[in-house]
């Protein structure tokens, strides 16, 4: 599968939101970049998986997610 930007929003209130986040997605084979802004609640990913599988780790943070 060839690779894809993705945006969603995510309700992060802190850094530690944030960080939450970027360690999951750091963790996540198929995930080759990705740009997280506390300040626009917004997750830009660049993946080979599918819009909802990179939505599905996102949300295994607990934080609120939806694509944008």
């Amino acid at each position: 599968m060839t690779e894809q930007t993705y945006t969603y929003k995510v309700a992060m209130s802190c850094s530690g939101c944030s960080g939450a986040v970027d360690r999951v997605l750091k963790k996540t084979a198929g995930v080759s970049s990705y740009d997280i802004s506390l300040e626009k609640q917004t997750v830009v990913v660049k993946s080979s998986l599918s819009q909802q599988e990179v939505l599905d780790v996102i949300k295994k943070t607990g934080k609120a997610a939806e694509v944008a």
